[in-house]
């Protein structure tokens, strides 16, 4: 299990949501890639991981889920993780062997801690409905899914992945207060005149970040301009040496 200076020792909690950009079904496969990915990285490093919400494609991909993990410097090691993420490979339905690019996008939030966030109960409209989600025939039965609708901001979350209404609606608050978070930190900035500031934050969505080319067994990170040339291990959750070099670089910048 790897080490990095930022370590605390505590146990973190962030939600990632990871969502199929461009490209049709090849995005969404893309996703259920990174999605792997990240589920295989966080059990190497010994995080804790719970899916809070999920959206199947119609091939098997995903055109959105969203998922907490938690433990030891999870932070730390997934904070540069959020942007538009590029893939180029031949996908499975191309007859022809041409090389197609598709996008998904990541987010990284972090989870509050208690009472950071107040959220007052006459400012959320609550949705519950059937859920089509994992969770099987169990779910599809009752109207275990629950929707929140944060009126004053206009953010709506949703979770459908546990069985029961009340877990549901408690990863759902969860997922709204750290949205909220986000909300909050992006108008202390703007409040403070920093505008460049926020602009940065906010564009690390729209940005594309990193390129996995399978045809050439090669993932490159833009931001810091580096290659590596296993791919393959990569995509299979050998995440360690690329996070351990973007974060070195990051934190070159931030001195």
């Amino acid at each position: 299990m790897e080490t990095n200076n930022n370590e605390t020792g505590e146990k973190q909690n962030v939600i990632i949501e990871i969502r199929a950009g461009t490209g049709g079904d090849e995005a969404g496969l893309f996703a259920s890639d990174l999605f792997r990915m990240y589920s295989k990285y966080a059990a190497s490093q010994g995080w804790e991981q719970k899916i809070l919400h999920s959206h199947s494609g119609e091939i098997g991909g995903l055109k959105e889920i969203i998922f907490e993990l938690k433990g030891e410097a999870v932070f730390d090691k997934m904070r540069y993780e959020g942007g538009v993420h590029r893939v180029q490979r031949i996908p499975q339905t191309e007859k022809k062997g041409r090389i197609h690019t598709s996008t998904a996008t990541i987010a990284v939030l972090t989870k509050p801690k208690s009472q950071e966030i107040i959220i007052r109960p006459e400012d959320i409209e609550v949705d519950c409905y059937r859920s089509s989600g994992p969770g099987g025939q169990y779910t599809n039965k009752r109207d275990t899914a629950v929707r929140l609708h944060h009126k004053a901001s206009g953010i709506i979350v949703s979770c459908q992945s546990e069985r029961s209404q009340a877990q549901n609606r408690e990863s759902a608050m969860a997922l709204l207060e750290a949205k909220l978070a986000e909300k909050q930190e992006m108008d202390k900035l703007k409040a403070a005149g920093d505008e460049r500031r926020a602009q940065i934050k906010w564009a690390k969505r729209a940005e594309k970040i990193r390129t996995y080319n399978f045809p050439q067994n090669r993932l490159t990170d833009h931001r810091i301009g580096k290659s590596w040339h296993n791919l393959d291990q990569i995509i299979e959750g050998n995440l360690r040496v690329v996070i351990k070099s973007l974060t070195e670089s990051k934190l070159k910048e931030e001195d």
